[in-house]
């Protein structure tokens, strides 16, 4: 399957960035390149590293990206362990990070990664299938009272204990292996209409993600080594694109931004932080209707920049 993903708020996250032609950057979940390309092509003799966990990505970005030879490098690997991964390569002091969150239309769209509720297969979900985690390991082998938090504080779905409870007894009898199989789970378990049952199912398929991937625990690290990397003036920008995402982005660049966070009543400061970014975007971008029109993924995306100080 053709790996297809249209880059959201595109121009105003290339904007955002202020590329400088001679400056190091870096598109730490570079999906097909669509973000990627319009940075490389500002470049003149600068250079921007491409990071993916996702091998089937890499493999895209590589070859979308190859008229721009050795300005582009691309490196394996989960954007929490960025700081990591430039290790061997010794670059720091970057002019600009970009995080686009999330699962790619790829990923949703092929049936074989297991992301989809729409077709009836195995149940994995793994951005990186080297991993051992997959969203079939949880539903069988979690408690309930795991897969009840999981799906309480990842999807924020109201039928959660009545899921959970009906997923251990089902597991009792057969081993939950498809999407299907956990489709009728959920359906059984939910009172509304068929509407909301679909809403249902979206929300468990989006817990079940983030759990399988750590997604949450990634952004919060990866946001922590983007600022280490960067150099003063230089910029990190994130495309969120659910309230637990944005929430974290948002959360992070207050702290970063803040030269105080002792208790208001104190009279004296105690706490020896130091403010370390500049918030750009004092509300997060969003798309235009325009945009959201010709593609239905940017309605919920979210942009956020801040400036290392």
């Amino acid at each position: 399957m053709e790996f297809k993903h249209i880059s959201v708020l595109l121009n105003e996250t290339i904007d955002s960035l202020k590329i400088n032609p001679a400056g190091l950057y870096m598109d730490a979940t570079v999906g097909a390149g669509g973000h990627s390309y319009e940075i490389a092509k500002r470049l003149t003799t600068g250079k921007l590293v491409c990071i993916d966990q996702d091998e089937d990505a890499l493999k895209t970005a590589k070859a979308n990206l190859k008229e721009f030879g050795e300005n582009v490098i691309f490196v394996k690997g989960n954007f929490r362990e960025m700081k990591k991964l430039m290790m061997p390569l010794a670059l720091f002091g970057f002019d600009g990070i970009l995080m686009d969150i999330g699962v790619s239309s790829y990923q949703l769209d092929n049936p074989e990664r297991g992301f989809t509720f729409k077709e009836n297969t195995r149940l994995d979900m793994r951005m990186d299938k080297s991993n051992e985690l997959t969203a079939e390991k949880i539903l069988n082998d979690y408690e309930e009272k795991d897969l009840y938090k999981i799906f309480k504080e990842y999807g924020e779905e109201r039928f959660s204990g009545r899921i959970a409870q009906n997923i251990v007894k089902a597991r009792e009898k057969k081993r939950i292996t498809t999407t299907y199989e956990l489709n009728k789970i959920i359906e059984n378990s939910v009172l509304d209409k068929q509407d909301m049952k679909v809403k249902s199912i979206m929300r468990i398929y989006q817990a079940l993600r983030i759990e399988v991937n750590d997604e949450l625990n990634a952004l919060k690290f990866a946001i922590e080594d983007a600022m280490f990397l960067l150099k003063k003036g230089g910029r990190l920008a994130v495309i969120s694109f659910h309230s637990l995402e944005d929430r974290i982005v948002k959360n992070a660049f207050k702290y970063l931004e803040s030269d105080c966070i002792c208790d208001i009543k104190q009279a004296i400061c105690t706490c020896d932080k130091v403010k370390t970014g500049n918030i750009i975007t004092k509300k997060p971008i969003m798309a235009t209707d325009e945009e959201i029109k010709n593609n239905n993924r940017a309605h919920s995306a979210k942009l956020r920049v801040i400036e290392k100080v």
